[in-house]
């Protein structure tokens, strides 16, 4: 051990001792690895099982590198959860025991989005009713009442709250209620213009983070960061990832564009509401026509549900006319004062001023949409139109020339229809997004990504390559867990069982589900492949054991959860939201059981995409792509039984295929190391036996 890594286990020691917990050896390992990337200027990746205490094991470097080096460290998370834990708990505790040893008490903020911080000059200046108005008969008057009686309550808490953050919220409030009251990045009217500029929740939060050694965000933001030209996040040179394993599909959720008829309207009205008469006729016609010819190529089955591998020619010309229309619109609302370059009358009405910019910003991201639309086709749809490229009207403040370096780095897009004739939309995502953090997230500073599961099927090859990392810029670490999981869990795979099919759970399924669950007491987790499945194992169950079962949709989810861990005999059943980040320690969970292997679904267009485009280079799609899915789902879905040091139980999976199929040694080689077996008595007995004390 050098004499860095010697001071940062003498740190971590002195932070272990003031928040009264023990000494683990993997926690060390991790510390030590953590502070000498960021002093070599290395890329981590470190997979530290539940227990192993990471998050103490990555904040302890990183505070003492900030402060000795004076660099800020940016610490990312993928749950609010996690964030809240971080800056609530952790970091209060781990500052105060640090600062004698660094000289000072380390400093921390968090930041997220514009649009998570209630904008008050919405709500001074708009009512926050705008949107509403717009929809007409889009949404019902019921929900519009509905929606009133939550933005009035956003009003009389904006006059209440300190921070803005929508996450202190006592009560929460509809995401439509919430777009009300703030803006986007992009609809921001900007600190000076804004006659609210000098109490902006926002602006104070970005200032508290760029005077601060550690600052808190999410991977969104991260993503937005590295997607944007000018910087979101404040100067640093170190970024740490927890929950790693979520970065690419977080990347890929930013990064994805919606194009829809009803939502060309609504910005169609909302343009001619504050720009010059007729500043929106064209788009209107546009957006007409688009959804007209949208639906007679979907009716004549040249626009297919699913994905596009290149725009319905019919459809070509129709989304021409919309990129143009949007330009041409965007262009005359900057005329009419958007910008208080070309006249000053807006600036004298802030809340004019704040809805141009909220249009400008809205036909930009649309034409952009668009644009990414048309170049998903092998043919070059994007030759000639006014608005063809952005720029056709002089490029007046440079915002629209978009050939930049981010988008180029998001490489070939994948498109795909989906919805009915109400709600029919078009998506448009990137294919990959390793080569955007390759060059705009490990570029440029140094990078630790950690999280319980990054060694699928036992190594690391897979999750470095959604990354975009090669092997040779990236050390990799797995510190285990102080659980010992061959002695405390057991994986019982029911080979006995039918193939899982199409039509959802077989009665031979839930038989066996019933019989564990009665030898556990209740005290069961389901995780399910889909709400439907979950819902009629729930429904069933009901009828053939003596325990509650509650499923998801029955309440919130952290309602369940915690009724869940309040009451040992009760069962919870769920879908995705369950498989990851549930932490029920002790008695109330001794089983959890897997119905199927989580593959994506065949019709999911991005992942079909990504397994053609690995077969097409002569690699395995399945493996790549869809077994590493379902690995990384199975890992973390198993990962919820052992919570903590006494815990004991098994993780049942209803489907032989991990048994039967070569695939299955990979998911079982993700999963906890636990002791196997396909014998459904010694499963049923071990719970029984654990029920009984």
């Amino acid at each position: 051990m050098n004499a860095r890594e010697k001071r940062t286990s003498e740190l971590l020691d002195n932070a272990v001792a003031a928040l009264g917990g023990s000494r683990r050896d993997g926690q060390r390992r991790m510390a030590a690895a953590v502070s000498t990337a960021i002093a070599d200027r290395r890329h981590l990746a470190v997979q530290a099982g539940t227990g192993t205490g990471k998050s103490l094991a990555y904040l302890v470097p990183a505070l003492e590198h900030a402060v000795g080096a004076g660099e800020r460290v940016v610490v990312s998370t993928a749950t609010i959860a996690l964030q809240r834990q971080l800056v609530d708990r952790d970091l209060p505790r781990v500052t105060e025991a640090l600062a004698a040893g660094l000289g000072r008490r380390p400093s921390f903020a968090i930041l997220k989005g514009r649009n998570n911080y209630v904008c008050l000059n919405r709500i001074g200046g708009t009512g926050g009713g705008d949107d509403d108005g717009d929809t007409g008969a889009l949404i019902d008057e019921a929900e519009v009442t509905a929606t009133g009686a939550q933005v009035a309550r956003l009003h009389e808490w904006a006059q209440e709250t300190e921070d803005g953050d929508r996450d202190t919220l006592p009560r929460g409030v509809s995401d439509r209620a919430w777009r009300q009251v703030s803006v986007t990045s992009r609809e921001c009217v900007g600190a000076t213009r804004c006659p609210f500029g000098d109490q902006c929740f926002a602006e104070a939060a970005k200032e508290k983070a760029a005077q601060s050694d550690v600052v808190v965000t999410n991977h969104a933001l991260l993503a937005i960061d590295a997607l944007s030209e000018q910087s979101v996040l404040p100067n640093h040179d170190t970024v740490i990832i927890d929950e790693a394993h979520e970065l690419e599909g977080r990347i890929t959720s930013v990064a994805t564009e919606e194009l829809s008829g009803a939502a060309v309207a609504i910005l169609a009205r909302r343009c001619e509401k504050v720009g010059p008469d007729d500043c929106a006729t064209e788009l209107l016609g546009a957006g007409d026509t688009w959804t007209a010819e949208m639906e007679a190529a979907v009716t004549g089955g040249t626009a297919p549900d699913g994905r596009w591998t290149s725009v319905p020619v019919t459809l070509v010309e129709p989304l021409h006319a919309l990129r143009d229309a949007l330009w041409k619109t965007r262009s005359r609302l900057q005329g009419s004062g958007g910008t208080g370059a070309l006249d000053g009358g807006a600036d004298n009405d802030p809340e004019k001023t704040a809805e141009i910019f909220s249009c400008l910003a809205a036909c930009e991201e649309m034409h952009d949409t668009v644009v990414r639309i048309l170049e998903a086709s092998p043919a070059d749809a994007t030759e000639g139109g006014d608005g063809s490229g952005g720029g056709s009207d002089g490029g007046s403040d440079g915002s629209a020339d978009t050939e930049d370096t981010a988008d180029s780095l998001l490489g070939e897009d994948v498109v795909w229809l989906s919805g009915d004739r109400q709600r029919r939309s078009v998506y448009v995502a990137p294919l990959s997004v390793s080569d955007l953090l390759r060059g705009r997230l490990f570029a440029d500073q140094t990078v630790v990504l950690t999280s319980a599961t990054l060694a699928l099927g036992g190594r690391f090859t897979s999750m470095l390559a959604t990354w975009g990392l090669a092997a040779s810029t990236c050390t990799t670490l797995d510190v285990g867990t102080p659980f010992d999981p061959a002695t405390h869990g057991i994986l019982y795979t029911a080979r006995h069982l039918p193939p899982p099919g199409r039509e959802g759970t077989s009665p031979e399924s839930l038989d066996e589900l019933a019989q564990l669950v009665t030898a556990a007491g209740g005290r069961t987790l389901g995780l399910f492949s889909s709400r439907r499945a979950a819902e009629n194992a729930a429904a069933e169950l009901r009828t053939l054991v003596p325990y509650e079962i509650l499923c998801q949709g029955d309440d919130s989810l952290g309602a369940l959860i915690d009724r869940f861990r309040a009451e040992p005999e009760t069962c919870l059943f769920g879908t995705l939201s369950l498989w990851q980040g549930v932490d029920v320690p002790g008695p109330s969970l001794s089983l959890v059981v897997i119905d199927r292997i989580p593959f994506p679904r065949p019709d999911d267009p991005l992942s079909q995409a990504r397994k053609d485009a690995v077969d097409a280079a002569g690699r395995s799609g399945f493996m790549e792509i869809a077994a590493t899915h379902a690995a990384l789902l199975m890992a973390q879905g198993a990962g919820r039984l052992l919570r903590a040091v006494d815990d004991r139980g098994v993780v049942a999976v209803l489907d032989q295929r991990l048994a039967t199929k070569r695939y299955g040694s990979f998911l079982r080689a993700s999963m906890p190391a636990f002791w196997q077996t396909v014998d459904g008595e010694t499963a049923r007995g071990a719970l029984r036996r654990l029920r009984a004390g």
